[in-house]
């Protein structure tokens, strides 16, 4: 069993992810390697758990939040689901 680093469970089905950075970390539950590991939009503080959007190395959870950000256009859009006109 391992000790989850998040909420400190010890747990016999945790697991590791081991990140691009080399970092390990063990977790109990998918929750708490959101809660870890997940960005957070600029604009609304949520995690970003989709795909979300990169915006000039900024990280938003939509295009809404881009959009609201200071100086990054209404160029941006979500584009799946977008209305082609």
């Amino acid at each position: 069993m391992a000790t989850c680093d998040v909420c400190g469970n010890d747990y016999w089905m945790s697991f590791e992810v081991r990140t691009v950075g080399g970092g390990v970390h063990t977790f109990d539950s998918f929750e708490c390697a959101i809660q870890r590991l997940a960005p957070r939009c600029e604009h609304c503080d949520c995690r970003i758990i989709g795909h979300g959007v990169e915006v000039e190395g900024r990280f938003f959870c939509c295009a809404h939040c881009a959009r609201s950000a200071d100086s990054l256009g209404a160029e941006i859009r979500d584009a799946v689901g977008a209305h082609p006109g």
